[in-house]
């Protein structure tokens, strides 16, 4: 590496202390039996657990509960554990606690197990997450209805991701749902999730980092890297999942560095970051 990029590199990364990981396109790709991990990456998080670095993974995955989420990230290699996973999933029932607010759930099967405890009978507001191929007229509509009948109508969004890559390809997020529902119900929704500030603000609190020494690594220019800047994070953008090489050139986000994948960025942050 030239002297310059190097001096560069030390000065983006001087005083890590800790690192937050997005999940889905960073440590792997869903898919057919579960998905495939993206090569390196099992390795990388181990080298980052033997670094003494601070770790937690910040996911919007919506499609599934922790619990069988981290199951099948362990299934596909990784040393990874519940109490190390900040989801939108609960996030949202803290907030439908302390609101008393019981919601019409427009949620993927595998996730509702998250929301046992709510009451979800007489819904005065509306919970949507990516529910894949759940997703249909009638129950958009059910949401819709449920929305339009509210006085101040309280739409709850788990992330607001436009589209995530599977192996067979890119697949359509929450967010042009969370949109539509949006625009019929003159409604804005309220994101529980990446890019939230709040949602990265749980993160750091769980890690028990502070922003300035936190680096988040993330396939996302906007909802990963954007939302980590705007809290004071430096963010990483890899070059895996639904990264794009237009990306690189983003009319509003900047990353603080580039790299190929989660290996390589665990390169540089282990080299430079106690330098």
């Amino acid at each position: 590496m030239a002297a310059a990029a190097t001096a560069a590199w030390a000065q983006r990364l001087a005083g890590v202390r800790g690192l937050l990981l997005d999940v889905s396109g960073v440590l792997y790709d869903g898919g057919d039996g579960g998905g495939t991990p993206i090569p390196g990456s099992p390795e990388a998080v181990a080298r980052i657990k033997q670094s003494g670095l601070k770790l937690r993974f910040c996911t919007n995955e919506s499609q599934k509960s922790r619990e069988k989420f981290v199951g099948l990230l362990q299934r596909l290699g990784f040393d990874i554990s519940v109490d190390e996973v900040t989801a939108p999933a609960p996030a949202a029932c803290q907030v439908l606690k302390q609101r008393g607010l019981q919601p019409y759930l427009l949620v993927h099967d595998d996730v509702r197990s998250e929301f046992d405890k709510m009451d979800t009978s007489n819904p005065n507001c509306v919970v949507i997450a990516d529910a894949g191929e759940g997703f249909s007229y009638q129950n958009l509509n059910e949401a819709f209805r449920v929305l339009v009948s509210l006085e101040n109508p309280v739409l709850l969004s788990l992330g607001k991701g436009r589209y995530y890559k599977e192996t067979d390809g890119l697949m359509l997020d929450v967010g042009p749902y969370m949109k539509a529902l949006e625009y019929a119900c003159d409604v804005q929704a309220e994101v529980v999730g990446k890019p939230a500030p709040e949602f990265f603000q749980a993160a750091l609190k769980e890690m028990g980092t502070e922003a300035h020494e936190t680096i988040m690594i993330g396939d996302d220019i906007v909802n990963d890297v954007g939302g980590a800047q705007r809290c004071g994070m430096r963010a990483l953008q890899v070059r895996t999942g639904k990264f794009r090489p237009c990306d690189e050139r983003h009319p509003e986000v900047k990353a603080d560095g580039y790299v190929n994948d989660l290996a390589e960025a665990v390169d540089l942050i282990l080299q430079y970051a106690n330098k």
